[in-house]
């Protein structure tokens, strides 16, 4: 820590993305990114056109994207808020709905930016421990006196609530803003999109990154009453009124534009994820139900630390959490058939090899 990094945050404790390693080539299942490439379409509009163009500033208001994005999801445009990936919303989350005297409540085992999010604005945060078998137990998290936020499914674990148990959360906490971050929801879960129309605290949080194979371009979505979607305009254009480039927003509208092409690679990860936990758990590993676009496994041969390293070793990232209670687990990302064969091959190398130790 320098001397000029004010007082406010000396205790502060950064995020760590997971590992970009360059050192080697890896088969990477450590980030949850897309195994497949962008639509053709979105190829086709990142061109000399757009870029010809750079020399002007981005519409601050993404219109045509924001339209788009409203006609898939039933919604009016003016429910849609654009910004530079869902970690930038979660962010403004909690600038303009927290504060000291009303804090965040997410449970303890969840995405990892949370606490930090609550550390960077000194809001008091309430973790709330997950059950035994790593569910959320919905009715934690009703009745409370600040903003709740839920990953949905959630991560590392790869499970979800049902839209009914939101719901509850929701109608329980009508003076509070309640945050569903939907990262992972076209993987097989359950959006609480539709209560949009039906609450007024309701923000729900997507991103591109994940099921639309955008990560390198940071591009996020949320979906919310028009009160919300102002409250979120007002710290955008009070940061950052830019923060979507030029090229992210035409290739943003031409995802949308090829939306099926993307859902069909949503249900073929959902497909391999079936039969890469049928794999594991032939192996005597113990995989939750997932339906994200990753897993969470663990073996009692070794630990998560030794599973993570030993398959690094061998070529193949995955994740691994140094946190007491999930540290024999490692999240797993769904990759294509040919890379989860090389990932099963791999790990029962690694048994074989702890089995003769």
């Amino acid at each position: 820590m320098s001397r000029f990094l004010s007082t406010r945050f000396a205790g502060l404790e950064a995020y760590t993305p997971g590992e970009q390693p360059q050192d080697m080539q890896y088969i990477k299942l450590n980030t949850n990114e897309s195994p497949y490439p962008p639509s053709p379409e979105v190829f086709a509009a990142c061109n000399a056109e757009q870029v010809s163009k750079l020399q002007l500033y981005p519409d601050p208001e993404g219109k045509r994207l924001r339209q788009k994005l409203a006609t898939l999801y039933g919604v009016e445009m003016e429910n849609v808020f654009l910004s530079n990936g869902s970690d930038d919303i979660l962010n403004f989350a909690f600038m303009a709905f927290c504060d000291q005297t009303h804090g965040a409540y997410f449970p303890e085992i969840s995405y990892g930016f949370y606490p930090v999010y609550a550390d960077l604005y000194q809001v008091p945060a309430t973790q709330i421990p997950l059950q035994e078998d790593f569910t959320i137990q919905y009715t934690d998290f009703c009745q409370k006196d600040g903003m709740v936020v839920i990953a949905n499914p959630n991560a590392p674990t790869g499970l979800e609530l049902t839209q009914e148990e939101i719901e509850q959360i929701i109608k329980s906490n009508p003076d509070h803003v309640v945050v569903i971050d939907e990262a992972y929801v076209d993987f097989g879960g359950t959006s609480c999109i539709p209560l949009v129309k039906k609450y007024d605290n309701l923000l729900v949080v997507q991103t591109f990154s994940k099921s639309r194979s955008m990560a390198g371009a940071r591009l996020g979505f949320a979906i919310a009453s028009k009160e919300i979607i102002a409250d979120l305009n007002k710290i955008k254009y009070s940061t950052n009124p830019y923060n979507i480039n030029r090229l992210t927003l035409a290739i943003g509208e031409a995802a949308i534009d090829s939306n099926d092409y993307y859902m069909e690679n949503c249900q073929k990860i959902a497909q391999t994820r079936t039969k890469t936990i049928e794999a594991l758990r032939a192996m005597g590993f113990t995989v939750l139900d997932s339906v994200a676009n990753f897993i969470f496994a663990k073996t009692n041969q070794m630990n998560g630390e030794a599973l993570y390293t030993g398959l690094k070793k061998k070529g193949v990232l995955v994740r691994h959490f140094n946190k007491e209670k999930i540290q024999d687990y490692v999240r797993i990302t769904i990759g294509t058939e040919e890379q989860m064969e090389i990932f099963l091959q791999k790990v029962k190398e690694l048994l074989q090899e702890e089995g003769k130790a």
